[in-house]
């Protein structure tokens, strides 16, 4: 069992991304909804640059992208996009410190992982960089020390922090599955090996220095096993996506030590049940799973089903407060 599978973990916390523009009320949402677990907030609404992709490019090191009709491309030099990226996040770097004075905590940080990024970064030839292992290497190597970097930023302005990376991983089934389209459209890139793609994971995780790394997926099918072989402390999904065919995947990760990050609540507007019924879906696979009641506020965090970038801001708040009510609905109702 790694020593990251020994990290405590809160009840409750936000996946990422929150609607609207305002860094400082995005901040304040984050850190009164989940006292012990608040989030760096992504506010996507703002436009090219605050988007998940944008804001890992702006992380990167040596490596640089610019906005192009079809999407993001990576260029020579940093341009106007990347400025704009960066510009953002010292923004939302700001409203946090300001609202996290003197916390001492947890404090969870989002980037995309590098498989999603190379599905989303061109080559200057207009297709993905997953196309080629060269890009998707030094995407990789850039993206781990940009992360390095990120992460002592954030360590620096909130010093009591015990920080937790999440790594976004979408399009990690569609790379592992050969799912991912050219830029024709008309043809789909070739899997890539899955050690290939472990072990760029591993160089990814790594980079926390044995600190805690959440891979977070809301597609279906998520790969339980790769991504604790890669060193992740706790994986992050959609429970509403899950199938019997998880169960023994998912059985040997509670059993290893790994947290999970139970999506559970509709990260778009819609009647919310009662607290208790939106975790009724974890009691139910526990008991599928045969595990004992009493372990389930020891492996489970309760979050939104995926970002709430979609949602209103009244209901984004309501949707984080709702995970913080039903994660204690579970800790005070096991069975």
């Amino acid at each position: 069992m790694s020593a990251n599978s020994q990290f405590t973990f809160a009840a409750a916390t936000g996946v990422g991304s929150l609607p609207g523009g305002d860094a400082r009320e995005a901040a304040k949402t984050s850190t009164g909804s989940f006292e012990d677990f608040p989030f760096l907030a992504e506010l996507p609404a703002r436009g090219p640059g605050a988007d998940m992709i944008g804001r890992t490019a702006g992380m990167l090191v040596e490596v640089f992208a610019r906005v192009e009709p079809s999407g993001w491309r990576i260029g020579d030099r940093p341009g106007r996009d990347t400025k704009r990226a960066r510009s953002w996040l010292g923004e939302d770097l700001d409203a946090l410190e300001e609202f996290t004075q003197g916390y001492e905590g947890l404090l969870k940080v989002q980037a995309v992982g590098p498989w999603t990024l190379a599905t989303a970064l061109e080559l200057k030839n207009g297709e993905s960089a997953l196309s080629d292992a060269g890009a998707c290497r030094d995407l990789t190597g850039s993206l781990a020390e940009g992360l390095r970097e990120h992460l002592a930023e954030v360590q620096r302005r909130v010093p009591g922090a015990q920080l937790v990376l999440q790594l976004d991983e979408p399009s990690l089934i569609a790379v592992l599955r050969g799912q991912v389209k050219t830029a024709s459209g008309y043809r789909t890139h070739r899997a890539v090996d899955r050690q290939v793609v472990e072990s760029a994971l591993r160089d990814v995780v790594g980079v926390h220095g044995g600190g805690p790394v959440v891979v977070h997926s809301c597609a279906p099918d998520v790969p339980f096993a790769l991504l604790r072989r890669a060193g992740a402390a706790a994986i992050s999904f959609d429970l509403s996506l899950l199938t019997e065919r998880d169960d023994d995947a998912i059985g040997e990760a509670v059993e290893g030590g790994t947290r999970l990050f139970a999506g559970v609540v509709p990260g778009t507007d819609t009647a919310l049940s009662d607290p208790a019924g939106s975790v009724m879906g974890v009691r139910t696979l526990w008991r599928r799973l045969g595990l004992h009641p009493g372990l389930l506020a020891e492996a489970v965090t309760v979050t939104p089903a995926c970002g709430l970038a979609g949602a209103s801001p009244s209901y984004a708040r309501k949707a984080l407060a709702h995970c913080a009510q039903a994660a204690r609905s579970l800790a005070d109702n096991p069975e």
